[in-house]
């Protein structure tokens, strides 16, 4: 991992901030990505003090159809060459679909997906001239099911698991890696921001939010393993497996009564 450079979007807090503190202990320069600047730069240098490594960051909000391309040529123009992409950028929205803020969805749209499609085309024909690489795209349990309530959140989590694996497959034997990290709840601002710090799915005992620096490192070392698809916690992957053998319907109303209050 020494001497390459791992770019990270939404790396201001939570998994994102951890993923960078993953890299940077194994000496992987890194490039910030978020829209918070001056978080983004006391980040860096807690990560320069500690490690040594270079680190550059780059304010950006996903949320624009430009974001993605500006990013890419500020890269560029730096002579930085990315050997890890990390797409971690997205939030959540809860509520009925028809009462919901539509621009708010269609941010959450462009951030979630478009903009993580985006940046893994972008950055992938570089990593494909040198044969090297990866990709690692932080999805969601909630891929794995429809979620009333969070219905965009859920459907672009399962956009962004089958463009992975889907591109995974397509790379195999390429010597470039790419894997989608599911966590369930996480102790993280998404949470607050997505507004759901109340209801059943968080405030459950049995399915006790993980850390952001468990989820990390999890994710971590499951990416550098080449592993597809990484489900951090044991609990997390009895109830993908459930999710597969349930009926429909069924995965459906449950998960309806977990994102109530």
């Amino acid at each position: 991992m020494m001497n390459k450079t791992a770019l990270i979007t939404g790396a201001s807090s939570g998994i994102g901030y951890e993923l960078a503190r993953c890299f940077a202990r194994d000496r992987t320069n890194l490039v910030l990505v978020a829209r918070d600047e001056p978080k983004l730069q006391k980040i860096a240098e807690e990560l320069r003090a500690g490690s040594g490594i270079t680190v550059k960051v780059i304010r950006a909000d996903l949320a624009r159809a430009v974001a993605p391309a500006e990013v890419y040529r500020e890269t560029q123009k730096e002579g930085i060459t990315v050997d890890y992409l990390v797409n971690n950028a997205g939030f959540g929205l809860l509520g009925f679909f028809l009462e919901t803020d539509l621009q708010a969805e269609l941010d959450m749209m462009q951030v979630n997906m478009t903009s993580l499609v985006h940046l893994t085309k972008l950055y992938l024909q570089d990593m494909r001239k040198q044969g090297s690489g990866g990709v690692l795209n932080v999805a969601s349990t909630a891929a794995f099911q429809p979620g009333p309530l969070m219905c965009i959140y859920y459907a672009s989590k399962a956009f962004v698991l089958s463009f992975t694996e889907a591109i995974a497959n397509e790379l195999h034997g390429t010597g470039i890696i790419v894997t989608a990290l599911c966590p369930g709840p996480t102790a993280t601002d998404f949470q607050r921001r997505a507004n759901i710090e109340g209801i059943r799915l968080v405030k459950s005992k049995l399915l006790r939010s993980m850390t952001s620096q468990e989820v990390a490192e999890i994710g971590y070392r499951g990416f550098l393993n080449g592993r597809v698809v990484v489900t951090p916690g044991v609990v997390n992957k009895i109830g993908v497996q459930s999710v597969r053998l349930s009926p429909r319907a069924m995965v459906t109303r449950i998960t309806r009564k977990l994102q109530e209050s």
